[in-house]
Parts: structure tokens; C-alpha cells; sequence
């Protein structure tokens, strides 16, 4: 008889967390509508309203619909915050896996220093293959390399300086000397 109890309370918070769950995406409740994209989320509402169904039905005692709903639904408003503030951080990653802050009204990458900038917003191509820094000077650390021909976004020249940002997808991920480089379509280096 224990058993069979225990299996009814468990089918009755599954299916509170899936209605929960359900009524609360065709709602448009907040479940579905992260900032950012991906699927953590929605993994994150199923998973706070199952818990949370399971909660509130122990927590109701032997007439628990109510609590087991009500725990339901309280599990997927948490668990979607979670899993948003998850896919937030997520999309707060460059390609390579470094994390980005803002300065300046520039995303740059966390590998790099940030600087005082006047904004170019070009395209540029590299006159030679030339090691990408982490802060515009030769002698700090290596953060990337740009081929011969290769063209990118110079989204930015370093105040005072011969140095240019150089962006990937609208992030900074480096500096180069702009001897090094030249605006695409221009024959020879120099700005």
C-alpha cells in the first residue's frame, strides 16, 4: 500500500510540474524569454517543477493538489531564472571559452587590458603575420597570432598609441602595432 502511495504522489508532482510547466510557457511567463539563447532555461523549468512538485506534495500531506501545483510552479519560475542567468553567462563567452566584460562601450575579451579608444570600426588586413597582445606594448603576453592576408575587424585605435583592437564577432580579442596592418583595399600599410 506504501508503494503504491509513494508512486501516486510521485506521478501526481510529475504531472503538476508538467502542467506548471505548460501553463506557464503558453503564458509567456518568463520561462521561454531569456535574453540569451540556448536550452538551459527551459532544462532549468522542468527540472524546478518537478522538484518543486515533489516538495510541495510533501510538504501537503495526504490531500496535497494544491501544494503539489503551487510547489510546481514556484520550482519553474526559480529554475528558469537559474537556467537564464546559466545561458547568460554561457553567451558571455567568445569562441575560445574566455569570458568578455565591457569598458569603454567596447566586449572585450577577459585575456586582454582594457585602454583608452577612438573607434575605427574598418576593416584592416595584416601585412605579415603579426602576434596578436594582450596589452598595447611588445612586451606583453601573446594572445593570438594574425596570418599574412588574414582581414579583421579593427574596431578601435588605442589613444595616443600605434595600436589597434582587433575584434572577433564584436568582441576584442587583442591589439596589434597598425605598422603591421592596413585598411582592406588599401595598397600599403599606414594610416
Amino acid at each position: 500500500m506504501r508503494n503504491s502511495m509513494t508512486k501516486t504522489s510521485l506521478t501526481a508532482a510529475l504531472l503538476a510540474g508538467a502542467l506548471a510547466f505548460g501553463a506557464a510557457t503558453s503564458a509567456s511567463a518568463g520561462v521561454t524569454s531569456c535574453s540569451a539563447t540556448g536550452g538551459k532555461q527551459e532544462g532549468g523549468a522542468v527540472i524546478g517543477a518537478i522538484a518543486g512538485g515533489l516538495l510541495g506534495h510533501a510538504v501537503g500531506g495526504r490531500h496535497a493538489t494544491g501544494e503539489t501545483v503551487a510547489g510546481a510552479a514556484l520550482g519553474a519560475a526559480a529554475g528558469s531564472a537559474i537556467g537564464c542567468e546559466a545561458q547568460k553567462d554561457r553567451a558571455q563567452r567568445t569562441d575560445n571559452g574566455s569570458a568578455t566584460y565591457k569598458h569603454g562601450g567596447y566586449r572585450l575579451s577577459s585575456a586582454i587590458s582594457p585602454a583608452s579608444y577612438s573607434r575605427v570600426g574598418r576593416t584592416f588586413v595584416a601585412e605579415t603575420g603579426v602576434n596578436l597582445r594582450a596589452a598595447p606594448t611588445t612586451n606583453s603576453g601573446r594572445v593570438g597570432r594574425l596570418q599574412a592576408g588574414e582581414r579583421f575587424q579593427a574596431m578601435a585605435q588605442v589613444r595616443g598609441s600605434d595600436w589597434i583592437l582587433v575584434g572577433q564577432n564584436g568582441v576584442g580579442v587583442g591589439y596589434v602595432r597598425n605598422d603591421f596592418v592596413r585598411p582592406a583595399g588599401q595598397r600599403y600599410a599606414g594610416n
